[in-house]
């Protein structure tokens, strides 16, 4: 199991947020941390204690007029981390371009190839061919519903039809070098991690995958661990002393590479 480290950035600003609170409308989202610090230090610090593969989000639209503010945040820490940080936040084939060239290792994407709830392989296919498959990561973040997880898109508001599965997995795994997967039901209430959905990703398996959501303390870390059969890595956003919790991150680098 790896520790990824994250930079989730929100109206120019480095937050903690709870996932399912995000709304386009006025920039909304309940925020349970805001830092004093810009995206920058936080590359610096991942870089310094070697925590690679960390993600930065930008969680504005295109179309906020927030959205230059975050981008700013991003472009320099990809800069200030340079081949340590994937970046994820409206990415399409017009501008994966330019935050590879900042430095990022890897673009995110889920919004730009889905549409009607429905995966657009001929989109998919168009954007694999801008970024190369090794530095395409697809963010099938869910949210549970009739106990099925279905990947959810549009900064998490809108339900897909289509059902996080071995099958699924199995098939866009043709098109990534990763996955990062989002529980956006726990997402930022560091309550615990989503049981079933761990299991079924470790029992998975068969290209890197990044689990998000509900770490709250060193035993939800541990059962990640076994559950992943520690080959999902794991990111910690609120409950980490960084953001404003309680687990101090050197003890969290400690833990995983253990």
């Amino acid at each position: 199991m790896e520790f990824r480290p994250c930079i989730d950035i929100h109206n120019g600003s480095v937050k903690q947020i709870v996932g399912g609170s995000l709304k386009d409308r006025n920039d909304e989202a309940v925020e349970n941390f805001v830092a004093k610090q810009d995206a920058a230090f936080f590359a610096r610090l991942y870089r310094e204690y070697q925590a690679e593969n960390g993600h930065i989000i930008l969680l504005n639209p295109v179309t906020s007029p927030h959205y230059p503010e975050t981008k700013e945040q991003a472009i320099a820490a990809l800069r200030a981390y340079p081949g340590g940080l994937q970046a994820g936040g409206g990415i399409t084939p017009e501008n994966a371009g330019e935050y590879l060239d900042a430095g990022a290792s890897h673009v995110i994407v889920t919004s730009y190839v889905f549409k009607d709830g429905q995966i657009q392989y001929d989109k998919l296919k168009r954007l694999v061919q801008k970024t190369g498959k090794k530095h395409l990561v697809l963010d099938l973040s869910v949210r549970k519903k009739e106990d099925r997880y279905l990947i959810v898109t549009d900064r998490w508001q809108k339900y897909t039809t289509v059902e996080l599965t071995e099958q699924t997995l199995d098939e866009l795994s043709e098109y990534c070098d990763e996955f990062l997967i989002h529980a956006v039901d726990v997402e930022g209430r560091a309550e615990g991690i989503e049981v079933h959905l761990a299991e079924l990703l470790g029992k998975w398996g068969k290209i890197p995958v990044t689990y998000a959501g509900g770490v709250h303390n060193f035993e939800d870390l541990r059962l990640l661990k076994q559950l992943g059969q520690d080959k999902v890595h794991v990111t910690i956003g609120s409950a980490l002393e960084l953001f404003g919790g309680h687990m101090k991150f050197e003890e969290v680098l400690r833990e995983c590479r253990r």
